[in-house]
């Protein structure tokens, strides 16, 4: 896969040497529609709780503009992925 093909990791620097390089032993989910779309995020951390409730993101193409917060989570028939956008909050 080239680099042009491989998913963004959300939380990654702009200046990371390779900002789509998964980190071995780690849970990655893929962030469908808004905003980060086609990103993975990087679930290692969150608790079960965590991964149900899903998660307010910050992005700089937000409705809200740069820091406002991208909603996304999984769905009732796929809760192990992809969380997908349910809209932008402030």
């Amino acid at each position: 896969m080239t680099e042009h093909t491989r998913p963004l990791i959300y939380g990654t620097d702009h200046d990371s040497p390779d900002p789509h390089t998964t980190l071995p032993g780690h849970d990655y989910i893929e962030l469908t529609g808004g905003p980060l779309d086609g990103q993975l995020l990087d679930v290692t951390g969150l608790t079960d709780d965590e991964r149900t409730a899903g998660a307010y993101l910050i992005t700089p193409h937000s409705t809200y503009g740069p820091g406002g917060r991208a909603s996304y989570g999984p769905t009732f028939t796929r809760p192990d992925g992809p969380w997908v956008w349910e809209g932008d909050v402030p």
